[in-house]
């Protein structure tokens, strides 16, 4: 296996355990593997999540509460549709109301 392969498993164990009406941020699951500057290899690791896994990549956000670029679940809006689907507000701007709905691991 390579070491790629491994840390990726390892984000997507933390990124499993984001409960529902929650999200997390690309730098607090690196922070809590020990690797507090590598919130841009989170980002590629959630990206390369296996189809089908029924990881909740959706929960995963970055330090301002902004979303994914509109192509990264499908079209857009879907990321936004499924969290608004679990309780998850935004502010004006577009963004999750991370106040309410941060969870760190």
């Amino acid at each position: 296996m390579r070491t790629t392969d491994t840390l990726f498993e390892r984000v997507w164990s933390v990124a499993a355990k984001v409960p529902r009406g929650k999200v997390t941020t690309y730098g607090a699951i690196a922070r809590v593997l020990g690797s507090p500057g590598a919130a841009r290899t989170v980002g590629w690791a959630m990206r390369a999540a296996p189809v089908g896994s029924e990881l909740p990549c959706h929960r995963v956000v970055n330090a301002a509460g902004e979303l994914c670029p509109e192509d990264t679940f499908g079209g857009p809006g879907v990321q936004r549709s499924l969290l608004e689907s679990e309780g998850v507000t935004f502010d004006v701007q577009g963004r999750v109301d991370m106040k309410r709905h941060l969870w760190i691991p």
